[in-house]
């Protein structure tokens, strides 16, 4: 029989987070559409998916940098925001990106939530955006399956 995954397994492997209302909503949005179907992901996929994508390619980066520079550098910092659950593996990415030289002085510094923002932002200006997350969700999940078969054995 095969070993159940208990609550704090799972609580190992997900970090909370909080991405602003308008790229939250989008988000959701992609949960609730038809085209999530078998198996349904939900949030902690699919905010990975998008950080992974941002991540995916200098240019994608350079996009996400110039989007937090000069687009979400100028909404009020006070807006909502709402938490959300992330995989361990893309939070790190974003404490990468966190730690880059981008967002060291004499740069303006960005926070996680506003990076993790940036990357949602960054794919939702992506062609076909929610094929590519829900694609990459599923690629995601093939690869955290896979290190967790390594990690086993």
């Amino acid at each position: 029989m095969p070993k159940q995954i208990d609550g704090a397994d799972r609580a190992a492997d997900i970090v909370q987070t909080s991405l602003w209302l308008r790229e939250h909503e989008w988000l959701y949005s992609v949960m609730k559409s038809p085209r999530n179907t078998c198996p349904k992901f939900r949030i902690p996929d699919l905010l990975a998916a998008c950080v992974t994508l941002a991540f995916s390619s200098d240019v994608s980066q350079h996009q996400l940098i110039t989007y937090l520079r000069s687009e979400l550098l100028l909404r009020q910092p006070e807006k909502t925001r709402r938490s959300c659950d992330i995989w361990k593996s893309q939070f790190d990415l974003l404490m990468t990106a966190h730690r880059d030289d981008w967002n060291r002085f004499p740069h303006p510094m960005f926070n996680l939530d506003q990076i993790c923002t940036g990357c949602v932002a960054v794919v939702m200006t992506m062609g076909d955006a929610q094929t590519q997350v829900l694609s990459q969700a599923r690629r995601n999940v093939v690869a955290r399956t896979s290190s967790a078969a390594i990690i086993r054995n």
